[in-house]
């Protein structure tokens, strides 16, 4: 409770400067172009993936998750995922859902992160009132464990039902994509050439459970680190490489000193970029 006044005090303290004339957040294009939200918002409605990509600390970017689902949801089918939840936890989560089970239960048996309460809990309440299905996406945290330690070949020795938790083996991958080099770069090659296959398959298995989910007709609105789907890689690239012809939207969150110029370095990152007051307190 004291997380989640916290919060409270702090976006409305946001939306007080905000009122004052000074914007804490802007939206951009692709090509760095100013765009307003009415029109991405066209956009996402026809789209039948969107990857949400967020930085997890940031309030500003969970406030225009929710609005992104409020307001998609007031005209489509919508159905979301989220990386902060493993795929083993399903079962809990529809629970949850279905208050067949406590809160203070779904934190235990769901794993719920430090931040859930002041950065999720309101995503999930949304989806619980209006019975808006719940996808746990992401890889159970041993399983990548697996990899960074064995390489894909560790999975090879997991149960026929644990195999069900993860992307169907063998698990594609390029270790020539950008963000994965990136990464190896950024760790001076420390973890060796398994840390980007860690990387790897939460992508692969977050695209694999988008996939099994979806239904025609419906906006499938995923909700996960913005490194997952930035420059449209991660899980945007295994999506496609599944079903090339899906309509997906990115959109990434970037944080500068001044929101209303646009960074040369962060254009191309998504469809559309929210770029945000690096100033804004985080949520932890």
């Amino acid at each position: 409770m004291k997380k989640l006044i916290l919060f409270l005090v702090l976006f409305t303290s946001i939306l007080t400067i905000q009122a004052q004339g000074k914007s804490v957040y802007k939206l951009y294009n692709e090509k760095g172009k100013k765009v307003r939200y009415q029109k991405m918002l066209r956009k996402i409605k026809k789209a039948d993936i969107v990857l949400v990509g967020e930085f997890h600390n940031n309030p500003i970017s969970h406030w225009m998750e929710y609005i992104i689902l409020e307001d998609v949801s007031k005209k489509k089918d919508v159905k979301i995922g989220m990386e902060m939840f493993e795929t083993d936890v399903q079962k809990d989560l529809n629970a949850f859902l279905n208050d067949e089970i406590t809160k203070e239960a779904f934190d235990t048996l769901t794993r719920t992160w430090s931040n859930f309460d002041t950065d999720y809990l309101q995503l999930i309440d949304f989806s619980k009132k209006h019975k808006i299905a719940v996808i746990a996406s992401n890889v159970p945290r041993k399983y990548a464990r697996i990899v960074y330690k064995k390489g894909f070949e560790g999975l090879d020795e997991l149960s026929t039902e644990e195999k069900n938790f993860i992307a169907p083996l063998p698990i594609l991958y390029d270790k020539n994509l950008p963000s994965y080099q990136k990464m190896m770069k950024m760790m001076g090659g420390h973890g060796g050439p398994n840390l980007p296959k860690a990387q790897a398959i939460k992508d692969a298995t977050m695209a694999n459970s988008i996939l099994k989910n979806r239904k025609e007709g419906e906006v499938f609105i995923h909700f996960n680190g913005s490194y997952h789907s930035d420059d449209f890689e991660g899980i945007y690239w295994y999506l496609k490489k599944t079903n090339p012809d899906l309509n997906i939207i990115t959109i990434s969150i970037v944080e500068q000193k001044e929101v209303d110029s646009f960074e040369k370095e962060n254009k191309g990152k998504a469809d559309y970029i929210m770029v945000v007051d690096e100033k804004v307190t985080k949520s932890y």
